[in-house]
């Protein structure tokens, strides 16, 4: 009887590791996935939209600074997106640049519209050289404490046999 308990008790703590392993796997899955679909969902919005404004400057005959800067917008997204997909690590700095270009773009119509106060303009640039700092404190920690991905050591290539070496 108690060897039947303690092999029941065995095979009880091996079902339930085999099911965490299992959940643990369709978690992650499930995770991937939503990542992938989201991923794709917003590079597709993002070429839509870059697109969008494009033809919109096409059809205008021109475009404004403000309409450059947007499309930097959709650039730095479409990198932050792509750098995300191959990495799995969010990029921060450049949430900021769009902060930063976003802000630019608001500037710029500060400036140009009329019977607007120098506290506008004050308001605007402080933001922007908040941001601007704030990217330079990332950079920094990120030097001084890197991330475990950054730790990695780096594989290099095999050194070259003296003999294989093509002339020059």
């Amino acid at each position: 009887m108690l060897e039947a308990i303690r092999q029941l008790r065995t095979t009880t703590r091996n079902s339930r590791r085999e099911m965490r392993v299992a959940a643990d796997a369709i978690g992650e899955l499930l995770v991937d996935v939503f990542h992938f679909v989201a991923l794709f969902a917003i590079g597709a919005t993002t070429v839509w939209s870059a697109v969008g404004a494009f033809l919109g400057m096409a059809a205008r005959g021109g475009a404004t600074l403000s309409d450059i800067l947007l499309l930097f917008i959709y650039l730095e997204i479409g990198a932050m997106v792509g750098i995300y997909f191959k990495t799995k690590l969010f990029p921060v700095p450049y949430l900021i640049y769009i902060a930063i270009t976003a802000l630019c773009r608001v500037l710029i119509e500060v400036v140009g519209a009329e019977q607007r106060t120098g506290i506008d303009i004050l308001i605007i640039t402080g933001g922007i050289v908040l941001l601007a700092f704030g990217c330079l404190v990332l950079r920094f920690a990120s030097q001084k404490s890197p991330s475990e991905s950054q730790r990695l050591p780096v594989p290099h290539a095999p050194p070259v046999n003296q003999s294989e070496r093509a002339p020059i």
